[in-house]
């Protein structure tokens, strides 16, 4: 472990054992009455309650928390103490010219995920006294920005770790950047002949590119380029395994997954090795049951299955040296510790426990030396290094005020409407709910055909937001919200206007309905007495987030304070720094967010890197725009328009100005 300290990053799962399995399942369920989990919040506000609120400390330990002053805390180093005022440190890169949505960094996070994941498996391997070693790679295609590739590489060194490709242009990096001696490579996805031939000519820059056969068409071509170089490649297998993962990704894997071989296949692989006298050179079997795996049962199972596979592969006469687990680590995103699809009900020192155990017995029972293991656990190393900070622009909200009083004279169904309203009361505001709702509907078909006026209508749907608001404060006081009220909390809830791109920054929250924390990072000392959901920048109406972490389900709105005009008012969205950056698009050409960098230092932090977001001109060149012709085209109808009068020249100047200006600034909004 190259001299490094690893005892105080074994403090996780310091109980568990080679079971690993804490019990927990899956999320509460009620069928016909739904936990009130809107509750008026106590008058008598604490950080304490925003923690409870927000779960802060199911999620983000050991990394966030709120302080005094009510204000988010990043700890990049964990549990050896040092924190940053995340609002603070907002505010500071803002007068750096730095404008929101801004995308913060935390190295020092990374280089702690790295750190506790060997220290978990080291633990493990002390434990059941297992005579082989672990080697972690990480998979470029989590999060292949520069920085941060090149800071794993750098933090890794200690404990050798690698990279992972699945492409030709990943391999690229991978190659470039992995210099740590001893390190793997890890060459997976579709290959062709130049692929194969660049993975084995690495290993003349001293590196260890190991090849994963994912398809029998792939033999053929290993073995050309094997005999056309004189290299013998190091060579794995990925197997299908009969296991399957759970939630979205369960899929991935199994007789179906889009990768790997199926047993027969892996029996054909060898017989093809060995007829070409090359079964010496397999020395890996790589498995993969999905990402974000919720249940520790699945892992072992997979494990168990992937042992034999091992065990059986090394009898057949393959050099067996390395099991690559895949991927699928999990992480909390909601701080439950369930098997929700949005959590995980196992930690880190569980996993190693889980594994470790399960291939050592397996290679026992059979006298087959154990495999240095491997993992790709992406999502857990590189999720909790970044948090995305955006502010809210506006917002809209039901009009709620009470209307002039009834007259006499005015239309039954908007006396209908008052009358329920006076009415409404603990006893029945379910019925009365029913009695609005059919009130409102009666006012929309009158209208429709001519007898209510567009006046009386508003009069009317007014009075009905009215009914459902004190319909609403009455549910809010029970203990339970039957089936036909749940929806009144969405329908009735603010809809906050935020400074984002979800399809740019949150792709996965809007394409597979992802779970990410958000939450204000200030005013945590105040009571949120806003239910909101968050829409975006984009003229879309997909562009929104209203589903927020529960610990009982997923909750539809979001607590949030009120605005205040002329202050701005922060939200956060952490743990998105797998996957979001790179799957992230240019809907309605919003481009890449503002980045930096930090890192904590003894006086405070240091701004490693600043990475400029994408400027209008950047966003159009990548649609075959070019701004100088774009100028010119603007330029010519403007002198066009004053030959015609239709311009003065200092409108045509100022619209020449705010054009070209605008094509060198961001693409969010700025004030």
């Amino acid at each position: 472990m190259g001299g490094v300290d690893l005892s105080q990053f074994l403090a996780e799962g310091e109980n568990s054992s080679a079971d690993g399995d804490n019990g927990v399942v899956g999320k509460l369920e009620m069928n016909s009455m739904r936990v009130n989990r809107a509750n008026p919040l106590p008058e008598n506000w604490t950080i304490e309650k925003s923690e409870n609120l927000y779960r802060i400390q199911g999620w983000g330990e050991p990394y966030f928390s709120i302080n005094a002053a009510g204000h988010v805390t990043v700890s990049p180093k964990g549990d050896r103490g040092g924190s940053l005022d995340l609002y603070e440190l907002v505010n500071a890169l803002r007068q750096r010219n730095l404008s929101l949505p801004l995308l913060i960094r935390f190295s020092d996070i990374l280089e702690h995920r790295i750190e506790r994941l060997n220290a978990c498996f080291a633990k493990a391997i002390a434990r059941y006294n297992y005579p082989g070693g672990y080697r972690g790679v990480f998979p470029v295609k989590c999060n292949q920005q520069r920085h941060l590739v090149e800071d794993l590489v750098r933090f890794g060194k200690p404990y050798q770790f690698g990279l992972e490709a699945g492409s030709k242009p990943e391999l690229m990096i991978a190659l470039a950047m992995l210099d740590t001696p001893g390190s793997l490579l890890i060459c997976n996805g579709y290959k062709d002949r130049e692929y194969i031939e660049t993975a084995m000519l690495a290993q003349r820059l001293g590196q260890t590119p190991m090849i994963v056969l994912e398809q029998i068409e792939e033999v053929q071509l290993v073995v050309e380029a094997s005999r056309a170089l004189g290299i013998e490649p190091f060579l794995g297998v990925r197997a299908k395994l009969s296991s399957k993962g759970t939630g979205r990704w369960g899929d991935s894997s199994g007789d179906r997954a889009k990768f790997g071989l199926t047993i027969p296949e892996i029996i054909q692989v060898v017989d093809q090795l060995r007829d070409a006298n090359m079964l010496g050179c397999l020395q890996l079997l790589h498995y993969h049951i999905g990402s974000q795996i919720s249940s520790i049962s699945v892992i072992k199972d997979a494990i168990l299955e992937a042992s034999k596979i091992y065990v059986e592969l090394a009898q057949l006469g393959a050099s067996m040296k390395y099991l690559d687990v895949g991927g699928g680590l999990g992480v909390d995103y909601d701080g439950s510790q369930t098997n929700f699809h949005a959590s995980k009900n196992y930690n880190l020192q569980n996993y190693a426990n889980d594994i470790v155990a399960e291939v050592k017995e397996a290679c026992q029972e059979r006298h087959v030396p154990v495999p240095v293991l491997i993992s790709e656990s992406g999502r857990a190393i590189a999720s909790h290094q970044s948090v995305l900070i955006f502010d809210v622009l506006s917002t809209s909200d039901v009009p709620t005020d009470l209307p002039a009083p009834i007259e006499e004279e005015e239309h039954q169904i908007i006396r209908n409407l008052w009358e329920t309203y006076k009415s409404i009361s603990v006893e029945n505001y379910q019925e009365a709910f029913h009695d609005a709702t059919q009130f409102k509907e009666e006012a929309l078909s009158r209208f429709n055909f001519g007898y209510l006026t567009i006046t009386q209508r508003a009069r009317a749907e007014q009075l009905y937001w009215v009914c459902c608001k004190k319909i609403l404060e009455i549910a809010r006081q029970q203990d339970y919200v039957p089936d036909d009220l749940e929806d009144l909390e969405k329908i009735m809830a603010s809809i906050y206007y935020v400074n984002l791109s979800v399809f740019q920054s949150a792709p996965d929250s809007w394409a597979i309905d992802q779970l990410f924390p958000i939450m204000p990072i200030h005013q945590l000392d105040r009571e949120p007495t806003e239910r909101c959901i968050l829409a975006d920048l984009t003229c879309d109406s997909d562009g929104k987030i209203d589903q927020f972490i529960d610990l009982r389900d997923v909750k539809p709105v979001l607590e949030l304070h009120p605005l205040k005009p002329g202050e701005p008012y922060y939200l956060g969205l952490f743990l998105a720094g797998a996957y979001q950056e790179i799957l992230g698009n240019l809907h309605n050409l919003f481009g890449d967010t503002n980045a930096v960098h930090i890192h904590l230092t003894p006086k405070g932090y240091q701004i490693e890197h600043v990475v400029k977001g994408d400027t209008m001109t950047e966003v159009l060149s990548y649609v075959q725009y070019d701004a100088e012709d774009l100028v010119e085209s603007i330029r010519r109808r403007a002198e066009l328009a004053l030959v015609e009068k239709r311009i003065t020249i200092q409108e045509s100047q100022r619209l020449l100005q705010n054009y070209e200006r605008s094509l060198s600034r961001y693409t969010y909004l700025s004030w």
